[in-house]
């Protein structure tokens, strides 16, 4: 139970008075042009002892890839009930992928982590291309990615 009130506090504006507040947080990722098929993301929530917490959004259809989103695959086991959106799409490669989230107020400036997984097909795995912390700080500012990821920044 404790862990699907993390999960549900984490994606979900919780509006309740006294209950939680949350903050709408935009995700924009842009991709490299890396030259091969789309780009599988998994993006996910830490804590400050590096202890998965929560997945919230999955771009790539086919469940059966998903073990090479490594770091992210290890946490879950591949549970995709873990991850609150799924597209049904990848991200090509020189693309731009933007999502907007209600995350709560506790995740900021307290510890935790957002880490995006990356994987194209035929191509090498990138187990946390980005790791960023959510800050106030940090909200705002490029960051860039190792191997698909051109660049990254999440707003407030």
């Amino acid at each position: 139970m404790k862990k699907f009130l993390t999960v549900l506090a984490l994606t979900t504006a919780l509006t309740a008075p006294g209950f939680a507040q949350a903050k709408d947080v935009t995700f924009t990722t842009t991709l490299t042009n890396y030259g091969g098929d789309g780009a599988y993301l998994a993006y996910y929530v830490t804590d400050a002892t590096g202890a998965y917490v929560g997945s919230l959004w999955m771009a790539g259809p086919k469940s059966k890839w998903y073990d090479n989103l490594t770091d992210w695959y290890r946490a879950t086991g591949g549970n995709t009930a873990e991850v609150n959106g799924i597209t049904g799409a990848s991200v090509g490669a020189g693309k731009t992928l933007k999502i907007s989230f209600d995350l709560a107020d506790a995740l900021f400036d307290a510890g935790y982590e957002l880490h995006i997984d990356a994987s194209a097909e035929d191509m090498r795995n990138s187990p946390s291309e980005i790791v960023v912390p959510l800050t106030s700080e940090a909200a705002g500012k490029p960051v860039q990615g190792r191997t698909y990821i051109a660049n990254f920044q999440y707003d407030m």
